[in-house]
């Protein structure tokens, strides 16, 4: 647009300078040929004054003859003024143009400029946004990396959790069947202590004359008159009582002769009253009945049922098997 600008301008100039030197040629003819007039006019008039009137006719007939006539020199002056007319207003439009030229050139300068200024900032915010986008996309891809990092660790974790959980039931399945299996010996070895305590009442009742009918009244007598009206106010444990203070069973023996997994019927065995309380003999241990035995038992009980002789909160206590927690407080003498 700059280089078009100087261009016009160059021809402007050019056709102006052109034009000044036209317009004064024209001028210095015009002045050439209206002074010889004038001096020819100036000349004339002494000559005519000095001569006659006779001589001055034809000697102004001859200066008319010679002189153009008035109608052919009058329009060359009119003529002349309107070409430089012409020429002056030519030029003043070419002048206006020039300047309107060089004021659209100026309106494209600027109308350039400003679009350039437009194209910058755009540029700038398509960098500003090309960058944020960027910058989001960086951190999308950090909060997926994160996340798929997080979601790794808490997949490890799990997966830990589980492995230690399979040991862990693992580990609890083989305790259980460990314990199982303690406990199926522990019953087989109850059973056969069971068998073998039977076995050995059996022998021992063989062995004992049979009882007599006074004897098997007073035991008859003695259980009966030995059951509670009211069990909950006539039983007393041992820490009402106290604490005990017998004879304690060594703890090898106990576990051979007493606990839930020891049991046997008092039927059979040597009996006794002892102060009024009954009294029976289990593998060389005197027992003694302290407590009344409660009234909704079967009156037979102690002919029929089984049942175990067990240390616990600082006593010991008779259990019927066909009435678990019901304990009678008993005592232990050799």
């Amino acid at each position: 647009m700059n280089s078009k600008f100087i261009i016009t301008s160059a021809v402007l100039a050019l056709a102006v300078g052109m034009a000044a030197p036209a317009f004064a040629q024209d001028q210095k003819q015009s002045d050439k040929q209206g002074q010889p007039k004038a001096q020819q006019h100036a000349q004339q008039q002494p000559a005519q004054r000095q001569q006659p009137p006779q001589q001055q006719r034809p000697a102004q007939q001859q200066q008319r003859a010679q002189q153009p006539p008035a109608q052919q020199q009058r329009p060359a002056q009119p003529q002349q003024q309107q070409q430089q007319r012409a020429q002056q207003q030519q030029n003043q439009n070419n002048q206006r143009q020039a300047q309107q030229q060089q004021q659209q050139n100026q309106n494209n300068q600027r109308q350039a400029q400003q679009q350039q200024k437009v194209q910058q900032q755009q540029n700038q915010n398509n960098q500003k946004q090309a960058q944020q986008q960027q910058k989001a996309q960086q951190q999308q891809n950090q909060n997926n990396q994160r996340q798929a990092q997080q979601q790794q660790k808490a997949q490890q974790q799990q997966n830990q959790n589980n492995q230690r959980q399979a040991q862990q039931q693992q580990k609890a399945q083989q305790q259980q069947n460990q314990n199982n299996q303690r406990q199926v010996q522990q019953q087989q070895r109850t059973q056969q202590q069971q068998n073998q305590n039977n076995q050995r009442q059996a022998q021992r009742q063989q062995q004992q004359p049979p009882q007599t009918q006074a004897q098997q009244r007073v035991e008859q007598t003695t259980w009966q008159n030995h059951r509670a009206g009211n069990w909950q106010s006539d039983h007393r444990s041992w820490q009402q009582r106290g604490g005990y203070n017998g004879y304690r069973v060594p703890n090898d023996r106990y576990g051979v002769y007493f606990g839930r997994q020891h049991g046997f019927r008092i039927y059979g065995l040597p009996f006794m009253v002892f102060d009024g309380y009954p009294r029976f003999q289990y593998n060389g241990y005197w027992i003694t009945l302290l407590d009344p035995w409660p009234g909704n038992w079967s009156n037979d009980w102690y002919d029929t049922d089984d049942v175990y002789v067990l240390y616990e909160n600082d006593g010991y206590y008779l259990y019927d098997d066909r009435y678990p927690g019901i304990g009678i407080a008993v005592s232990i003498s050799m």
